[in-house]
């Protein structure tokens, strides 16, 4: 197998874990002041996700230096054209990461209101960005012949990628609430069954509009792989939720990891050898061809992913073992 396709499908893996990690991440994120009555559920909230939400946004890191490396002409065009959207999501994650550190310093509750607020944002806007930049992805944003995006920030907004947005929110959320009803014990399970429920109606409807918007603004559908992917995730959502009616929590969770998982798989292989999708014209798309770096720096990249990548998916299998117990508002809260 070439090297380019060897990193294209690494990358596609690194931004499977990112969404299926952050996804419940970004979720219990957005419910915080929705789920927590007083300040000791806030916390109970909060520590479901403590101890490895900074190791889920690794991925993150990973995946885009992964993405530098293996494709720079991807990564310039997609940095200058998506500026001020990437701009914003770092502003929010910023803000959201400093919460998580400063919230539990001083009792005071406006200043515990505030950490809670930037939370919030810090989990709803990247959460709406992360849904706008894959539509834009798929759907096509102007390049010119020299790689060169020439569109603004409002050339990213239009019907389908507003609804992607608000779909990828609702999905979180439910993915979020989900996994809150495996973390935690008491009351709050009931809780967050019912704050799932709730959310997870909404996001079948705002997936399904997504679904029909993709098949006419997109040609995603041209690709077998990516289609059934498409309509696997939308299946694995509802087997969700018809569980989570039924309240067995771990098999929810799993498949409605597995819709993110399938959902991102589609948009990968609707994409591939593209990687961003010119609307100007389909010949100055950046391919993994176009854009890729040397053979010799592919090559060099590999040998060094094979010793990481297990090094780093060890570490983070065993943080989630050792924080797999259950939570209560009487047990010790660390955040």
């Amino acid at each position: 197998m070439e090297l380019n396709v060897v990193w294209f499908i690494l990358v596609a893996v690194l931004f499977i874990g990112f969404f299926f990690l952050e996804g419940f991440d970004y979720g219990v994120g957005i419910l915080l002041p929705f789920l927590g009555r007083d300040d000791a559920e806030r916390r109970l909230v909060i520590n479901t996700i403590g101890p490895v939400w900074d190791g889920n946004e690794v991925w993150m890191i990973t995946a885009g230096g992964a993405l530098f490396a293996a494709f720079p002409h991807v990564y310039a065009t997609l940095f200058s054209g998506f500026y001020l959207a990437l701009f914003l999501l770092l502003l929010a994650l910023i803000g959201r990461g400093v919460a998580f550190e400063f919230r539990s310093k001083q009792a005071a509750p406006s200043w515990r209101a505030a950490w809670d607020t930037a939370i919030f944002t810090g989990s709803l806007l990247p959460a709406l960005l992360w849904g706008v930049a894959v539509a834009n992805l798929l759907q096509g944003v102007p390049i010119d012949a020299n790689m060169q995006y020439t569109g603004n920030f409002f050339t990213l907004l239009s019907p389908y990628t507003l609804t992607a947005g608000l779909a990828f929110v609702l999905v979180f959320t439910y993915h979020g609430a989900v996994f809150i009803s495996l973390k935690v014990e008491g009351e709050m399970i009931g809780r967050a069954r019912s704050a799932g429920l709730k959310t997870g109606l909404a996001a079948a409807v705002a997936c399904l509009t997504l679904v029909g918007l993709t098949y006419v603004s997109t040609d995603l559908f041209r690709s077998l792989p990516a289609g059934a992917a498409l309509w696997g995730a939308v299946a694995s959502f509802l087997v969700s939720y018809w569980l989570l009616r039924g309240e067995k929590y771990g098999l929810s969770f799993t498949f409605s990891g597995l819709a993110i998982v399938l959902t991102t798989l589609a948009f990968f292989a609707g994409l591939f050898p593209r990687l961003m999708v010119s609307s100007l014209n389909p010949a100055w798309s950046l391919t993994i061809y176009n854009s890729a770096s040397s053979p010799y720096t592919l090559k060099l990249m590999t040998i060094a992913a094979a010793v990481m990548v297990p090094v780093v998916l060890g570490y983070q299998i065993w943080a989630y073992w050792v924080f797999r117990k259950r939570l209560g508002v009487k047990g010790h809260l660390e955040y």
